[in-house]
């Protein structure tokens, strides 16, 4: 850990006493395994608690933040929508919301989650629907892409990266009109 940012940032002078080491934690943990504090039980290395406590929506009423997680990615991983970290960080009073730090127990607000869905999109939807591509073979059309392609297949643009290996597509941003692409199943 770099002290010197945390002293710029908070203007004061760390000392040792404000240092600590993963392998001062184990210490401690090994020290009170071997004083029986933990019952006998095996102590392991904790990815992620979610309580068995739920709310009335079936949500767990906390969380603990584990190495890595953002407000974003634990929205999803509880609301099955990332939209929802805006409820998470207001339960929380987070004066930065982009800065959490791993061990802390988040209050999980039971809201409705947070879908993103407008008029636009779905027609999009509709219209793609209509003009899926359902067979193992496509020929390409003018203003088509491999983005396009891949969603009227699959409903996943991601995937046209697929359809570029399969047929040897070298830059997927050049196919021309009357091309016959292979659509991998």
């Amino acid at each position: 850990m770099d002290i010197g940012s945390y002293e710029k940032f908070l203007g004061e002078d760390m000392g040792r006493d404000n240092f600590v080491t993963m392998g001062q934690i184990y210490h401690t943990v090994i020290e009170r395994e071997r004083r029986f504090e933990y019952k006998g039980e095996d102590v392991e290395d904790v990815k992620q608690e979610i309580t068995d406590k739920k709310t009335s929506s079936g949500l767990p009423k906390t969380y603990t933040v584990t190495e890595g997680d953002d407000l974003w990615n634990i929205s999803e991983k509880l609301y099955k929508s990332g939209y929802s970290w805006v409820d998470i960080a207001k339960a929380n009073n987070l004066a930065n919301p982009s800065v959490i730090h791993a061990g802390v127990k988040l209050t999980i607000p039971d809201v409705k989650p947070k879908i993103i869905a407008t008029e636009k999109q779905e027609k999009v939807s509709e219209v793609q629907s209509a003009n899926a591509i359902k067979g193992d073979s496509y020929t390409v059309v003018s203003g088509d892409n491999l983005w396009n392609i891949a969603v009227r297949a699959y409903g996943d643009g991601f995937r046209y990266v697929e359809i570029a290996k399969t047929n040897n597509v070298t830059n997927p941003d050049l196919i021309f009109s009357g091309n016959k692409l292979t659509i991998p199943r």
